[in-house]
């Protein structure tokens, strides 16, 4: 036994002598003392749960002893934001940067290309005032040349570590959380940098971007007949280079610069010979820029997938490249002729996707550029407002040193006066003593509610959440916190120590009283002296008895709700409320809905006045019935009718299956398509009414009698019938049921029939040509139909998370693929058996069953047209039939987007899938769902050119990536 139980035991002992009414000042103490045992500071080394006399290892060890300054702030030092001596700024990366970061710092160190745009003017002359900077308001640079300057200036002469560039990333528009293509991005930059610059006057300026990384080469073609060379100039800003199959970055510069044989079908037209010849290709460099920008191919395009895959392969390459030996002059050279040395250096990455590298010249620019006088004064400004930050900082981290020694001389002072000896004291809170030696965290009011009984009061059990200490103590506490209420001798409880007493005295009796019941139980009950009680309470009445005491017992938990200004979860209290209220009290479990004796004698069972009296003590508000009390009349009332009305069910479910055997089975039904020769009439029901009979014929025990036939779904406010011949034929086919002339007297007979719909075939036309016509009665409502075909089209262009459903075809037929998950879980059990059943007398919102005349109500158009799709909704639901995919799509989902659906679920690549739908080939993947005529419930054909076996096993260094939206919207394309 854990050593506090047997504390409380021998605490508690006492109870199970003393009557409640008996309880004494003495026993309240006795009571409280059952945590009150003393703890020798020393011998402790961590805090005694439970034991309010502990007051070790609260939190106090942090302020004991010698301290480190450090400990009493969380500021890092500012000047481990200072750029240390001779080495480079940095940049914040704002999200998914990195490649703009990447870049800036690359061009920063291309020293012609800083020096070309800080000789660019700048506008920040309106921002200058005087001799000055205006000092009301930041620099906000107006162009990209501008931001550049700004910004190279900054990683030039700044005082910090690291610099923001969201002001130039803002103005190039790029999204800070989305990764791009850092060679789109290169390539998109200078093309905006180049055009900006040819604007300016200065040679030097205009023309920097292609002095630094404009480089040129030729498409040379040669035919093999006769030798004439044809040349195709071009200028190149980057090479981009093959890394598939490769493993050094000399060995992707030859295939790149390899020669190809143009043959076959593939001949060059030669304007020499005039004939197609056989002929070679390949790409002559014919200059190269002072900076070689190598873009190496990591990201390619997969046919079967669509989308981009990424090479991870490692490609060796050099510090020095020698390049002498790919460049073609015009008076041939013994280097071309040598393959290229790898120079000192290797390295080998899986990941690099751009190399740079400069022209080494006899001579070495300058590597000192002086930064313009405007910008240096932006410069030190910035520099100003860094040294003022890092003073504000060494400020705040001095006065948190400040506060940290205050904080450790009155936890010394204090934390030697906490223990209450024979001195008056006080009970705080565990939690605002351990918050309060928490340096991290503010010091709030004292807050004691948590541990106070229903009666205001510190409840007993709520002493292991208390410390003791002195009166000293609390007064200091108080005085420089406040809070409350204030905890002293006179706050306990004695109304909480007698029904503990109480509940103890009836857990101890508890093991007793269940023998003496059982025994009771065994004896007959004679005569009207016995009591009825509920099987189930009696079999568990000992659990319940146990759990009722056992909240009785703890019933402190729900007297507070706040410790230290946080509150309960209301929601999570009014649930748990809600879930005990469900739960059954003792002998409720014979109660009826009305609150009585119920009349099911199975559920209960009469027990003898004794044991009656044992059970009571423990459950003195559970509901009593002595046996002589009648059931509930009510009940009995409701029962005579519940079995009256499942006779009358069974009797008209019986008596129309008989009368209408055919409907029922849906054996030998008419055909509009091919009307039968014996009748030149038929009726016309709704097939919703249909199925609803069925459903009632098969279980009258579980349904309402079906006794409407509710015909007015089938027609417009007007009174004019809603379908056409031609529809009803085909795509309304499924609304309707056609009914035989002798059936249709026999639904006269059965059911209230609210409008007559027929069908009548005539003979017309002249003597020699006899025409079969088809009236209907009532006659068709064009405007009506009008207006509920479009509102049908609206309904399937604006609909979201629909079903449809795909098979996959092979030899034009349908079958399945075993390795493509089921997304709908199928069933053998009917649709209508796992419809929700409606208590009798609830009315089907679906179907109009109400007994009045034929007279129609007046409803408007829009009304209509809901109601009406509400019963014709289930009608028109698909049945997924095995080895279909069903798909849930949006009307305003493209093509494309469901070929992504359809590649995940059947392993067929987009550029593989031929899709149609009723015959007609879907192939625009821009083109929407809505606009394409795919509705919910349809079924689409899909045929695979070349299907994958198993997509998922696909090489693991091929990383399949989504489309991507690239720079689109950016001011990159805006230029």
């Amino acid at each position: 036994m854990a050593p506090r139980l047997q504390l409380e035991k021998a605490a508690w002992r006492w109870a199970e002598t003393v009557r409640p009414e008996e309880v004494s000042q003495e026993h309240i103490e006795t009571a409280y003392r059952i945590w009150l045992e003393p703890c020798i500071r020393g011998v402790c080394r961590r805090n005694c749960k439970g034991n309010p006399n502990c007051l070790v290892g609260i939190g106090e060890h942090i302020w004991l002893g010698e301290i480190d300054e450090n400990s009493f702030h969380n500021i890092d030092d500012p000047n481990c934001e200072r750029r240390k001596k001779n080495s480079f700024v940095g940049l914040t990366n704002l999200g998914a940067t990195c490649y703009v970061n990447t870049f800036l710092q690359v061009w920063f160190l291309n020293l012609e290309l800083r020096q070309a745009l800080y000789l660019c003017p700048s506008t920040c002359s309106d921002y200058m005032m005087g001799d000055g900077i205006q000092e009301e308001k930041d620099y906000e640079p107006q162009t990209i040349c501008e931001h550049l300057q700004y910004l190279f200036a900054l990683l030039q002469n700044s005082n910090r570590r690291y610099i923001d560039p969201s002001g130039f990333v803002k103005a190039l528009g790029l999204d800070t959380g989305q990764q791009q293509d850092a060679q789109e991005f290169s390539k998109l930059f200078m093309s905006l940098l180049e055009d900006t610059l040819s604007k300016q006057k200065n040679p030097d300026v205009r023309n920097i971007v292609q002095q630094q990384f404009c480089g040129e080469y030729a498409y040379v073609t040669v035919c093999n007949q006769c030798g004439r060379e044809s040349k195709l100039l071009s200028k190149f800003y980057e090479l981009e280079l093959n890394i598939q199959g490769h493993k050094q970055l000399t060995d992707c510069i030859s295939e790149f610069l390899k020669e190809e044989k143009l043959e076959g079908d593939n001949r060059y037209f030669c304007e020499n010979c005039q004939s197609k010849q056989n002929a070679t290709r390949k790409i002559r460099l014919l200059s190269l820029p002072c900076t070689l920008n190598l873009q190496l191919m990591r990201f390619v395009f997969d046919r079967q997938t669509g989308h981009k895959k990424k090479l991870n392969t490692y490609i060796g390459f050099s510090e020095i490249l020698d390049m002498e030996p790919y460049v073609e002059h015009k008076e041939p050279s013994k280097s071309q002729t040598r393959k290229p040395k790898c120079g000192k250096g290797t390295h080998c990455s899986r990941n690099a996707y751009m190399l740079v590298y400069r022209l080494q010249a006899q001579e070495r620019p300058n590597t000192t550029i002086q930064v313009p006088a405007f910008l240096q004064e932006l410069v030190d400004r910035d520099n100003s407002k860094f040294e003022e930050w890092c003073i504000e900082m060494a400020e705040m981290r001095k006065q948190s040193v400040d506060k940290g020694k205050a904080k450790h001389e009155e936890v010394k002072e204090l934390y030697q006066r906490l223990p209450a000896g024979a001195e008056p004291y006080e009970f705080v809170s565990l939690e605002w003593l351990q918050k309060w030696l928490d340096e991290s965290t503010p010091t709030k009011p004292i807050d004691n509610h948590a541990c106070l009984c229903s009666h205001d009061k510190l409840h007993p059990d709520k002493i292991s959440i208390m410390k003791r200490i002195s009166e000293y103590a609390a007064d200091i506490f108080y005085s420089r916190y406040g809070g409350g209420p204030r905890l002293t001798v006179k706050a306990l409880c004695k109304e909480c120590v007698v029904e503990r007493c109480r509940v103890l005295r009836l857990k101890n009796q508890l093991n007793e009283d269940y023998k003496t019941v059982n025994n009771l139980l065994k004896a007959t009950v004679k005569g009207s002296d016995g009591f009825w009680v509920g099987k189930s309470s009696l079999r568990s009445w000992r659990q319940l008895a146990l759990e009722q005491l056992d909240e009785q017992d703890g019933d402190a938990d729900q007297s507070s709700g706040k410790m230290n200004g946080n509150t309960l979860n209301k929601d999570e209290s009014k649930e748990e409320r809600k879930e005990e209220e469900e739960e059954l009290n003792f002998n409720e479990d014979i109660l009826c809905p009305h609150g009585e004796l119920c009349i099911s004698e199975n559920e209960r069972r009469l027990v003898s006045k004794e044991a009656w009296s044992k059970l009571q003590q423990y459950f003195p508000k559970a509901p009593e019935f002595p046996s002589y009390k009648e059931c509930c009349s009510q009940c009995k009332i409701l029962e005579r009718e519940g079995e009256e009305n499942e006779a009358l069910h069974k009797m008209i479910a019986n008596e129309q299956k008989t009368s209408l055997p055919n409907l029922f089975q849906d054996k030998n039904r008419p055909c509009l398509s091919n009307w039968p020769e014996d009748t030149d009439v038929l009726y016309i029901v709704s097939q919703f009414f249909v199925e609803e009979w069925r459903k009632f014929v098969r279980k009258p025990t579980r349904c309402s009698p079906v006794s409407s036939v509710g015909n007015s779904a089938l027609l417009c406010p007007h009174g004019g019938l809603m379908f056409t011949f031609a529809s009803m034929t085909k795509e309304d086919s499924k609304l309707i049921a056609l009914i035989w002339p002798s059936e249709w007297q026999m639904i006269q007979k059965l059911f209230v029939v609210d409008h007559v719909i027929k069908i009548m075939r005539t003979e017309g036309g002249d003597a020699n040509l006899s025409e079969t016509q088809y009236i209907s009665e009532p006659k068709l409502c064009p405007e009506c139909r009008e207006g509920l075909l479009c509102q049908q089209q609206r309904d399937l262009r604006e609909y979201t998370q629909a079903t449809i459903y795909v098979h996959k075809v092979v030899d034009n037929k349908k079958v399945m693929k075993d390795s493509a998950p089921e997304l709908n879980v199928s069933s053998s059990e009917t649709e209508e058996d796992k419809e929700e059943t409606k208590p009798d007398g609830e009315k089907d919102p679906d179907f109009n069953q109400s007994n009045g005349g034929t007279k129609r109500q007046k409803i408007s158009h829009q009304n209509y047209i809901a109601y009406q799709k509400q019963v014709i909704r289930r009608s028109m639901r698909h049945r997924k039939v095995r080895g279909e995919k069903a798909l849930l799509v949006s009307a305003n989902q493209t093509l494309k987007e469901l070929k992504i659906q359809i590649m995940h679920a059947f392993s067929v690549a987009p550029f593989d899938q031929n899709l149609s739908i009723d015959g007609k080939i879907l192939s625009d993947d821009c083109a929407t769902l809505g606009t394409l005529g795919v509705i919910p419930e349809s079924v689409i054909l899909l045929k695979a050119d070349e299907p994958i076996a198993d997509y998922a096993a696909m090489d693991d260094v091929m990383q399949v990536c989504m489309p991507e939206e690239g720079f689109k919207g950016t001011g990159l394309l805006g230029h």
